[in-house]
């Protein structure tokens, strides 16, 4: 059914129709639809613009609705336009035109804006705890390995050793950012556009700051024509999906390195990895890769929504039907994504020998040397060159950093002497770098158990807002 009509002396044309149709996406926010009615229900109650009787005839057919939306037993029809009225058409159905009495002061503009929100951030809290079930996966990978040395790179290249807990818990650091991101995104949206009508509020007697409270928002938005034509905290969500996403391909691009033969670090279980259909040897990373290549898509939803909003004017435009399917598709695609990636990270083994014999290669402790030579009182410009014409010689010896003699050390510089072999090690290079963030074992520990603390915080915020939105729900 329409939820307009009256000035006009025929219906759309199929194609229009067709065109304006979006129930095949929208009706997954009819719970949240439902919920809003039953808010603004409230708020006409006790304005005294509905009969008592009435409103709780209402009241319990909405609840009604509630139940058979959850069990499949009411759902659209050809006919309905959109969520909104395919519900309206439920009401009516039950209560005849008292059902359409609901629709006072309240237009789809401000009704969909409302679910849309609520929709954000139940999906969203439910995704930050995928996320910190991942970090918690990272971590406790990390810990088995705080003390097994591997080559750290830049530019791909062997740049010094770093302990592979520190390399592995980087990625933790980075999806922190992320759960901190939703917990700022979440303080932006928990605002209600319930009550702002089309675009100027109502001149009923409504109470948007009520409507607000019953819905569990913190409060409602101050200004009617932002109120049903933000869109910010869709592309703010698909900003945070996206660097989701950005984060997990950067993660699954290392487990493609780390589990092929050329670095032959990596053993992915088999319950997370797949076969070849033609070489029977084959064992892909597949997760990793499908998590590398969701990335473009989550991307490609944030460019979107970005580029339709870029130019509207005043309050609502249709337009805006075009903000719910990359949000659905990005949050959807992450539910997927994420907890087959988890498993990934928490079941790979990682082969210590082989990192181990490859964190002092590509002469990875030269800056050893020149570091040594600081400490000796030379300024780093001449250490840094003294350290490249060691390692200048060792290329063309053949040899490695400590092979050389005490002569040919010398000979590059005087303050050379036979203890720069000292500081040769991996295991020494890792332990004399202790500084705030470093990659001493030490130091990587107290980083992983100061994040633990800051994960059970957030984890705990997830928690305590999706039981108080799960109690909404139910109002």
């Amino acid at each position: 059914m329409a939820l307009w009509g009256g000035r006009f002396t025929s219906n759309p044309a199929e194609a229009v129709f067709a065109l304006s149709r979006s129930i095949d996406f929208d009706w997954r926010l009819a719970p949240y639809d439902l919920r809003s009615s039953l808010a603004h229900l409230s708020v006409l109650e006790k304005a005294k613009l509905l009969q008592p009787t009435d409103a709780n005839a209402i009241r319990g057919a909405l609840k009604e609705l509630q139940e058979e939306v959850a069990l499949g037993t009411f759902a659209p029809i050809p006919e309905d336009e959109d969520v909104h009225s395919a519900l309206e058409r439920g009401l009516m159905l039950k209560l005849g035109s008292v059902g359409g009495a609901l629709r006072a002061g309240r237009s789809r503009n401000d009704q969909v804006a409302t679910d849309l929100r609520l929709y954000a951030i139940d999906h969203m809290l439910h995704l930050g705890q995928s996320v910190i079930d991942l970090q918690n996966a990272i971590l406790v990978k990390a810990s088995e390995y705080i003390d097994a040395p591997a080559p750290g790179f830049t530019h791909m290249q062997h740049a010094q050793p770093v302990s592979f807990g520190h390399e592995l818990a980087k990625h933790a650091h980075a999806l922190q950012r992320d759960v901190d991101r939703i917990q700022d995104w979440f303080a932006r949206t928990s605002l209600s556009p319930l009550g702002a009508g089309a675009l100027a509020g109502s001149s009923l007697s409504l109470d948007p700051l009520s409507s607000a409270t019953d819905l569990g928002f913190a409060g409602a938005i101050p200004n009617s024509i932002d109120a049903v034509s933000d869109r910010d905290f869709v592309a703010e969500a698909l900003f945070i999906l996206a660097m989701i996403g950005l984060h997990l391909s950067r993660m699954g691009e290392e487990w493609c390195l780390w589990a092929s033969t050329e670095f032959g670090w990596a053993k992915i279980d088999d319950a997370y990895a797949t076969g070849s259909s033609i070489m029977p040897q084959k064992k892909n990373p597949d997760i990793a890769e499908l998590a590398r290549g969701k990335a473009g898509r989550l991307v490609g939803n944030l460019t979107g929504v970005l580029t339709m909003l870029k130019g509207l004017p005043f309050a609502y435009n249709r337009d805006l039907q075009e903000d719910k399917e990359p949000l659905f598709d990005s949050l959807d695609t992450l539910d997927l994504v994420l907890p087959a990636f988890t498993g990934m990270v928490a079941t790979t083994h990682f082969n210590r020998e082989k990192m181990a014999a490859a964190a002092p290669t590509g002469f990875s402790l030269a800056t050893e040397i020149a570091d040594y030579l600081v400490r000796a009182g030379i300024p780093f410009a001449q250490a840094h060159e003294a350290a490249g014409a060691v390692v200048h010689l060792c290329e063309s010896t053949g040899k490695q950093l400590h092979e050389l003699s005490d002569g040919e050390f010398a000979a590059i510089h005087p303050s050379l002497k036979s203890d720069v072999r000292e500081v040769l090690t991996v295991d020494g290079a890792l332990k004399s770098r202790g500084t705030f963030g470093g990659t001493a074992p030490s130091e990587v520990a107290l980083q992983i158990s100061t994040l633990r603390g800051n994960i059970s915080i957030n984890s705990t915020w997830i928690t305590n807002e999706s039981k108080r939105f799960s109690g909404m729900m139910g109002a």
